[in-house]
């Protein structure tokens, strides 16, 4: 595939994942010769105001979705199961739900880690957005001491929900500021004032499938079927980027110099560590940045000379989503 003047397709484009690929390849410099922005019936006609320009959003087909180089999906798992490896018979698909992504013969790709896996591909799913943080953040510790145990805290913005959830969030603070009822259609629980400690379904072993997600996915990218990973997702009321506490244990020692040291040069981290000064990282500073902000690295009391803690937070909508999405498609066209 010639890099230059691809045509690329986005199907979802006016969700928030959507709008935030289409401005990261701009900001990029993806080679897009030609944007098609594809829709329902319900959208189809339309004009949408892009950094492209103005853009008419066209009705969707298979045929023309496969006419495309590329084709970015920011949309349900149910549309994808069903379109997507139509349209990977003629474009490379890069799909952001969670239809393929546990599949064997599908990579589940973060450049940093596995970006190699992406050149032989037609179809590549997009890692959950928790996932995709967390697992920047430890692969320089895992390259470099050997993951025994990873325990996350998790403390994820409304942006997980997408548009909606950020809207009710925002609706909800201002009601309960007016002392008005707090709304609660998208989340099971009003999120305005408020933290949730459930995201997606309960599984049958208490935990969450979201929480899940994280054990399945990160064993797959970093090639640990067996490393045993444990999650708690707690949705709380901000607006945009996730942030996590995490808890590893090591095969080799580790320290905390030796820690930053082994993510001073990592891609996409960002040492954000200076507690002396209040200095760590925290959602306000990490939204809309590409890099996971890493810091409050310390030994772990539990596991000793062989453990250790820090802090990360990471855009959600861009290493989480979009940003990974058009990394993966750069490493796809890459020489």
């Amino acid at each position: 595939m010639s890099a230059e003047n691809l045509h690329v397709g986005v199907i979802g484009a006016t969700g928030a994942v959507g709008v935030e690929l289409i401005n990261v390849m701009f900001d990029r410099n993806f080679p897009v010769g030609e944007l098609t922005l594809f829709a329902s019936e319900r959208s189809a006609g339309k004009t949408v105001e892009t950094k492209y320009g103005t853009k008419t959003i066209a009705l969707f087909s298979v045929e023309e979705a496969k006419q495309c180089d590329i084709v970015f999906l920011a949309v349900s798992g149910d549309f994808a199961k069903e379109f997507a490896p139509q349209i990977a018979e003629g474009a490379l698909v890069i799909d952001n739900s969670s239809a393929f992504r546990l599949n064997d013969d599908v990579p589940l790709i973060v450049p940093e880690i596995n970006g190699d896996l992406a050149k032989t591909a037609k179809l590549i799913a997009n890692p959950n957005c928790t996932t995709a943080i967390a697992a920047v953040a430890l692969w320089p510790l895992h390259k470099a001491f050997g993951l025994k145990k990873v325990f996350v805290s998790t403390y994820q913005a409304a942006s997980g929900a997408g548009q909606p959830g950020m809207n009710e969030l925002r609706e909800g603070l201002a009601a309960g500021l007016e002392g008005k009822p707090v709304p609660a259609e998208v989340f099971a629980h009003p999120l305005a004032f408020n933290v949730i400690p459930h995201i997606d379904s309960f599984q049958e072993n208490g935990y969450t499938r979201e929480e899940m997600k994280v054990t399945w996915e990160t064993r797959k990218i970093f090639g640990t079927p067996n490393l045993p990973v444990s999650c708690t997702a707690v949705r709380i009321p901000t607006e945009r980027t996730h942030s996590e506490s995490i808890v590893i244990e090591t095969e080799k020692v580790v320290t905390p110099a030796a820690a930053r040291e082994a993510m001073a040069n990592a891609k996409g981290v960002k040492l954000v560590d200076d507690p002396a000064n209040n200095v760590y990282p925290m959602p306000i500073n990490a939204t809309k940045q590409y890099d996971v902000e890493v810091g409050r690295i310390r030994s772990n009391l539990i596991f000793g000379d062989h453990g250790l803690e820090l802090f990360v937070a990471g855009d959600q909508l861009l290493k989480g989503a979009a940003l990974n999405a058009v990394q993966i498609a750069e490493a796809y066209i890459a020489d």
